[in-house]
């Protein structure tokens, strides 16, 4: 795949390990780094894009994927943001095991969030009918980070957040004591305060949320 070739030896080229040590450290060591900062990335990502567009249209999920199996982070994040760019509105239902796996693959809260709330969100605004089917199996998981999937994925969704689901995922995950599902239940609900803050409130006030949770759901409301 020439897109792959060119981007992948643009990316090297660019690489800085004096960069790449403090990234590494701030992700606990779990990925390798190339050490390329953000905005030079997406610099990176959007020229050759833009030289490979048609090739790109035509194959962008199998191009995504194999960025994914590449070993530093900055390639994982160019295969999200691929899949961001491309997935507007053009899912077809069997997305779904595409991106079940890229919430269970290199798995992190950098690329889980980002799938969570652009590409499995945007999935299920196309496929509303498969929404509690989805969400149901991701929640019922033993994967932590699909379960932190179907708290999260409708932050994209403001005023047409489904509230009802929303409490039906807190109320699920409420006694877990991973950092990473308390958290996401307090965005979740954060988030969604903006919108209904009299809601959140009466919520968080009638039912046994973790600290954690708490604090982060009622941290915008006076």
């Amino acid at each position: 795949m020439n897109f792959i070739t060119d981007l992948e030896k643009e990316m090297r080229a660019h690489a800085n390990r004096e960069v790449a040590i403090p990234m590494e450290n701030y992700m606990k060591n779990t990925f390798s780094f190339l050490g390329i900062k953000t905005d030079q990335r997406r610099t990176i990502f959007k020229t050759n894009y833009e030289t490979h567009k048609v090739e790109i249209k035509i194959n962008f999920r199998a191009i995504a994927w194999e960025l994914f199996g590449k070993k530093e982070r900055e390639f994982h994040q160019c295969a999200i943001d691929l899949l961001v760019k491309e997935f507007k509105k053009n899912y077809v239902e069997e997305d779904i095991q595409m991106i079940e796996n890229f919430i269970t693959t290199n798995s992190w809260w950098d690329s889980v969030d980002v799938v969570a709330k652009y590409i499995l969100g945007g999935y299920l605004l196309q496929f509303p009918n498969e929404t509690y089917a989805v969400i149901e199996r991701f929640s019922n998981s033993n994967n932590m980070w699909l379960n932190r999937s179907g708290i999260i994925f409708q932050l994209s969704y403001k005023e047409k957040t489904d509230f009802d689901l929303l409490k039906a995922e807190c109320e699920k995950h409420k006694h877990s004591k991973e950092f990473f599902i308390q958290k996401a239940i307090g965005w979740a609900l954060r988030d969604y305060s903006r919108f209904n803050p009299s809601g959140v409130t009466e919520y968080v006030n009638t039912t046994n949320l973790k600290p954690l949770s708490q604090r982060e759901a009622l941290r915008n409301i006076p």
